[in-house]
């Protein structure tokens, strides 16, 4: 079954970016000139999604209002001839249909999936963390489609880290099972360095199937004190099949500030002239 609906948590309160995310939610906070929920999107709508639930928080509805028509911008850049950015402000708000979701209470990024199950039905779906961007033809998340077609079930983004890091990731206890593909045994959130079962984390694409709502339900707290993902789909092992496919493509971190340079130096190294601009740069220090 095709893949239609993708859920996008976006209702954290981006304390590493204070004080800008005072009142500029994290995810307009832009790469470049693009803000962070463009391309989750753009991304998803790349992958033939059809519907993305933002779950958003109280105030976040500029958000939203980013994929709606801005009638005044687009007769200005009519007026003045310029019909490449004219047809870039449509395609923004044409790529795909959104829907909002509100998280009034902040209590993790499962219990955010679960309030998105009244737009997802009982259909598989997609799950895009803006903050993980990843650069690559295909795209990670079609890359994660294609596993699923070939495999069934859920599937989660994986890339290796440094041990260093273990301890604030989720981590896969997995067995290749083809190129860049391992059968998942279990998932432990944020382990200690010591109990984790391997490097493989977690990274913020998924493929779920729908049976894990049903434990998303129980409400259940985990690491942090929060309702975990990762959790819930452990819950499912042995119910559907679970798949992790180690992604290629550039990945940085965007959800913290260093991960966020690297990320714009990345687009910058893309544009010739932006390339040489942070090259002098660099020579001046």
């Amino acid at each position: 079954m095709k893949v239609r609906k993708a859920v996008i948590p976006i209702a954290g309160l981006g304390t590493r970016f204070l004080p800008v995310t005072r009142s500029v939610p994290k995810a307009l906070l832009p790469v470049l000139s693009t803000p962070l929920i463009h391309y989750a999107v753009a991304e998803a709508a790349e992958c033939g999604i059809e519907t993305a639930a933002l779950v958003i928080s109280p105030g976040m509805e500029g958000v939203t209002a980013y994929f709606e028509s801005h009638h005044g911008l687009e007769q200005a850049l009519a007026d003045r001839g310029r019909d490449d950015l004219l047809a870039q402000q449509r395609a923004i708000r044409e790529a795909v249909e959104i829907v909002s979701v509100v998280q009034s209470e902040a209590r993790g990024l499962g219990h955010a999936v679960h309030l998105a199950k009244s737009v997802v039905g009982r259909e598989t779906f997609a799950v895009i963390l803006p903050d993980d961007m990843i650069w690559n033809r295909p795209a990670a998340l079609q890359q994660l489609m294609q596993v699923h077609r070939e495999h069934g079930g859920s599937v989660i983004a994986a890339r290796a880290v440094a041990e260093e890091v273990i301890p604030s990731k989720g981590i896969i206890d997995a067995k290749p099972i083809g190129e860049r593909v391992h059968q998942v045994r279990g998932l432990v959130e944020k382990p200690a360095l010591e109990d984790a079962p391997g490097n493989l984390s977690i990274i913020g694409r998924y493929v779920l199937h729908p049976a894990v709502f049903d434990h998303l339900a129980a409400g259940k707290a985990g690491a942090g004190g929060e309702i975990q993902i990762t959790d819930a789909i452990a819950a499912t092992i042995g119910e559907v099949p679970l798949s992790a496919c180690e992604f290629e493509g550039y990945h940085a971190d965007a959800g913290e500030p260093q991960g966020m340079l690297l990320a714009a130096l990345h687009e910058a190294a893309s544009d010739r002239e932006l390339r040489q601009a942070v090259l002098d740069a660099i020579g001046d220090w």
